[in-house]
């Protein structure tokens, strides 16, 4: 039996000026036409579209600046398309920015509930999952240490902790744990990969091709902001390679 669609991505376009988000008329929205790129602005993405189906894991590739991350906070509804439609059913779990959002002069305890609180964890779930939270993390001398004392590689630590333990149905992960040592990446790793067999989809940007294979079984190629291909992962990466002598 095929999978549900989960995200549905139709004609999707986003336009930014230079220095600052470029914004629709409010004519424009009403009508729903398409706009002249103004003086100043540029197309992040335009015309892409495809589907994902429950259970997907689907690796995103190109060139920085072409469009990869943009696409994921489209999905990740951070940011809204200023043409077309983007549409996800159930939540997301999003290892984007994944520090974004914790306070620097809260404790790591108070970060760990304040975020998992504001992706809809209960109390009694967060009170349920924090030993759990904090012995993946391996950070348990510091939990009542201000999140800002922590190194950079201890704040992915538990940034990934918090967020790989939300029960949404969609994980989007963006490079987040380049700066982790070689250990606890591999740790990560096998983290996503219980995820998925769990059932659940990954939609995946990285530029390492070894990652995108090991995680991925379908490709989308970003190139100009364009999707050039979508295939299996193997023949994106190809294509890929070739069309920059990789």
């Amino acid at each position: 039996m095929e999978q549900p669609v989960v995200i549905s991505v139709s004609d999707a376009g986003i336009r930014f000026r230079r220095n600052r988000r470029a914004r629709r008329s409010f004519k424009d929205l009403l009508s729903g036409r398409k706009r002249r790129t103004r003086p100043g602005e540029f197309w992040a993405l335009r015309d892409v579209s495809f589907d994902v189906r429950s259970g997907e894991a689907i690796g995103v590739v190109g060139r920085n600046g072409q469009g990869k991350s943009t696409l994921l906070k489209l999905v990740a509804e951070v940011i809204l398309p200023d043409e077309g439609s983007v549409a996800v059913s159930g939540g997301v779990a999003p290892l984007i920015e994944i520090t974004g959002g914790f306070v620097d002069d809260l404790t790591v305890r108070d970060n760990v509930y304040l975020t998992a609180g504001l992706h809809g964890m209960s109390r009694q779930e967060i009170d349920e999952r924090f030993a759990e939270i904090i012995d993946f993390a391996e950070i348990g001398d510091f939990v009542d240490t201000p999140y800002k004392h922590l190194s950079s590689g201890m704040k992915v630590r538990i940034a990934f902790a918090v967020i790989s333990r939300l029960e949404e149905p969609i994980l989007l992960v963006d490079e987040v744990l380049a700066v982790g040592d070689k250990a606890f990446r591999e740790k990560c790793y096998r983290r996503i990969e219980e995820l998925l067999a769990g059932g659940r989809t990954l939609f995946f940007v990285s530029h390492n091709e070894k990652d995108l294979r090991r995680f991925c079984s379908r490709g989308l190629y970003l190139d100009k902001g364009a999707l050039v291909l979508d295939s299996g992962i193997d023949e994106v990466l190809d294509r890929y390679n070739s069309d920059y002598g990789v």
